[in-house]
């Protein structure tokens, strides 16, 4: 079989426009999570959480999964699951070791429920599927106003203790001496950061929630060091990547995931070349001020 075929095999655009109505409800909820996964996860690399993500994911994957084995709402037993675990890490974390070992506790324990649960299950395969990798048309109206008002409160609970987080997040031992709450905050966060991979889950899959919920903030520091321009490009990239995602699966037999995943990377790669360039010219352009006029 030759790349044409394979390419014909996977790929199927035919009917793309009446599917694409049928998934409407899909492409808001990826918007949503992308504007949610974009502002959140601009604190997640302040904060150096990226592992934790990781950690939360894996309980929140066990508790959707426990969920979908005794037939109750999966969205509700995947935060369930998140916000236990964000909540454990922000109680018992306080030290970088402290909390990279807890993570590396949960991690195993949570992935391990989760498969038990989906072993015991004995519904519909893609349900097993959709918790690991996502689902494309699993968003109905009742969901997407759920996932939606959800992330409303999410993000303004954000906003409100934006100026603190950022304090505590740059200089966590001067912000407590001025007497900001610097542990409320952090399991404050901690709670919408579980919160939020709770929601991811049912887009992208549990296994590969840091491509929403990282990557896009990782790229955008890349290019710039203003505190608004990462905001607005870490948004912008998990915007771009989770809608892109679902309207490039819409056309194929491939699970959504991949191609979100990949979009996400392919802009870091971009970001991060970009920041290589500029890097490299900022250095030659000192080095050429820096030089002696008679040197030459």
């Amino acid at each position: 079989m030759d790349l044409e075929s394979i390419l014909q095999t996977i790929f199927n655009f035919e009917n793309y426009g009446e599917l694409l109505v049928l998934v409407q409800n899909s492409i808001w909820a990826g918007a949503v999570l992308g504007l949610l996964g974009g502002l959140v996860g601009t604190f997640v690399m302040k904060r150096d959480l990226a592992f934790a993500v990781h950690g939360i994911s894996e309980l929140s994957f066990a508790g959707a999964a426990f969920a979908l084995l005794i037939g109750a709402d999966i969205i509700f037993g995947s935060l369930i699951g998140s916000v236990a675990a964000a909540v454990l890490l922000g109680f018992m974390g306080v030290r970088a070791r402290d909390k990279n070992s807890i993570i590396g506790v949960i991690m195993p324990f949570g992935l391990g429920l989760g498969i038990l649960f989906l072993a015991l299950y004995e519904g519909r395969a893609a349900n097993k599927f959709g918790l690991l990798t996502g689902q494309i048309v699993s968003v109905d109206s009742v969901q997407l106003q759920v996932l939606a008002g959800t992330a409303v409160v999410v993000m303004a609970a954000l906003v409100a203790i934006w100026r603190p987080l950022s304090f505590a997040s740059v200089d966590p031992e001067m912000a407590e001496a001025r007497g900001v709450p610097v542990r409320g905050l952090a399991i404050g966060f901690m709670v919408l950061l579980g919160v939020s991979v709770a929601l991811s889950i049912q887009i992208v899959g549990a296994l590969l929630v840091l491509a929403l919920l990282i990557t896009p903030a990782a790229a955008a520091l890349r290019v710039t060091t203003s505190p608004r321009l990462v905001v607005l490009l870490s948004v912008l990239f998990a915007m771009t990547a989770t809608v892109g995602g679902i309207l490039l699966a819409l056309g194929s037999r491939i699970p959504i995931s991949p191609y979100v995943t990949t979009l996400s990377f392919l802009i870091y790669v971009v970001c991060r070349i970009i920041g290589r360039v500029r890097a490299n010219r900022g250095l030659n352009g000192r080095v050429s001020r820096d030089q002696p006029a008679g040197a030459l």
